[in-house]
């Protein structure tokens, strides 16, 4: 006689996920944690999981796939990102929109990089936005999931430099979903721009 594990649940999953980064956090070598605080460290704070906060979001591709923009960064430089199309979907009953990048420099197209900015910012989560990763489709349909939207890596430690999302980028609605500020962290940020020419995880460079 054979026993089979239950299958796991979809909260199950993201939970499972959230507890393998805090133990990154806590211990890993990558660890964005400055090395002083580690011991300290008691975890992300996060959202409730909330399955309504994900939803299927269809990417219309830019018909020129050269277009880059200078988005801005938290120590007022800029990064050049390759724009890869709008991701249109359904959220709090209407149609969104948000653009999904590429860093230029990047090696690996097969990540998307999805800034953006709600209506939470500052109050309860970081003033500087979040991000979402999303995994190329062959189809051009994305599992867009806000439960798993996470902090730039400034946000722990001012010595990265992470990308600010453009005001395109602005939900006008509340995602209370996926990572919140730090226990103990007050950080706030400002407005944020980009100025247009002709994947890997972008959660923030050191300077």
């Amino acid at each position: 006689m054979s026993c089979a594990h239950a299958p796991v649940s979809y909260e199950q999953e993201v939970a499972a996920g959230r507890g393998e980064k805090d133990a990154a956090f806590k211990s890993g070598q990558d660890s964005p944690i400055p090395a002083a605080e580690r011991a300290g460290f008691a975890g992300l704070s996060y959202f409730d999981i909330d399955p309504s906060f994900r939803v299927a979001a269809a990417l219309a591709e830019t018909e020129m796939s050269t277009r880059v923009i200078e988005m801005d960064t938290t120590d007022g430089t800029r990064q050049r990102m390759r724009v890869i199309g709008t991701l249109a979907f359904t959220l709090g009953g209407e149609r969104r929109a948000l653009t999904a990048y590429v860093p230029e420099t990047s090696r690996d197209a097969r990540r998307l990089f999805v800034p953006f900015r709600d209506a939470t910012n500052r109050a309860e989560t970081y003033g500087g936005g979040r991000y979402l990763d999303l995994e190329r489709s062959s189809i051009g349909i994305y599992d867009l999931d806000f439960n798993r939207a996470y902090n730039p890596f400034c946000v722990y430690d001012t010595q990265y430099v992470c990308p600010l999302p453009p005001p395109e980028n602005t939900l006008p609605l509340g995602i209370k979903a996926g990572e919140k500020m730090p226990r103990g962290k007050t950080m706030s940020f400002g407005g944020s721009g980009v100025r247009e020419f002709g994947g890997s995880t972008v959660a923030g460079s050191r300077r």
